[in-house]
């Protein structure tokens, strides 16, 4: 008997009927079946972005990139889908983790942070709060120590114990807007 809770997800994991449509829809937008980060961007209409934009965009893809080789190959996408639809709030915030960890050293600072805050907010363009505000709050919330910067397990830690601050990041960092323009399709000719 197969387990269908074990490590490899839940049973509320993406079905085979909507992997299909993911994989028809990866296939016509990246026949090579590996996407390069123009492409990302080319499937995802992200033209004349802001520098900050730009560059979380591209932190977004090598994130999606799980093995490095510079494209997101069919599994990787359905890999990350999977995440954002349907993934346990603590694979979302490893996620969130690694995605702000820009130099990967397993910590995020307060200028990692804040670059990829603004970022984000010149994409989803509304929030209520500056990128400093934001900021600032995080690590006034979770930087235990005080050491200014922000390890996996305080970040998980910090995050999973305060109601607001988890709501607000999950909002901040939505990424379902994102696979929302990838479902529809929507790809302009240049």
């Amino acid at each position: 008997m197969f387990d269908t809770m074990g490590a490899a997800g839940s049973a509320d994991d993406i079905n085979a009927m909507e992997i299909h449509h993911w994989y028809t829809k990866f296939m016509k937008e990246c026949p090579s079946g590996q996407l390069c980060l123009h492409e990302f961007k080319q499937v995802l209409d992200l033209h004349g972005l802001t520098p900050e934009a730009n560059s979380y965009v591209e932190q977004v893809f090598h994130t999606f990139d799980m093995n490095k080789d510079g494209f997101i190959d069919f599994l990787e996408f359905i890999a990350a889908i999977n995440l954002v639809i349907r993934g346990k709030i603590d694979q979302k915030l490893k996620w969130y983790f690694k995605l702000y960890d820009a130099d990967g050293n397993g910590c995020i600072d307060k200028k990692e942070l804040l670059s990829i805050f603004t970022a984000i907010q010149a994409i989803n363009g509304h929030t209520n709060m500056s990128a400093e505000e934001f900021t600032n709050m995080i690590f006034q919330k979770i930087d235990v120590n005080n050491d200014g910067e922000l390890t996996l397990e305080e970040f998980i830690t910090g995050v999973e114990r305060d109601g607001d601050l988890m709501e607000l990041i999950t909002k901040s960092f939505d990424l379902s807007n994102v696979l929302k323009v990838i479902q529809s399709g929507r790809r302009h000719s240049i």
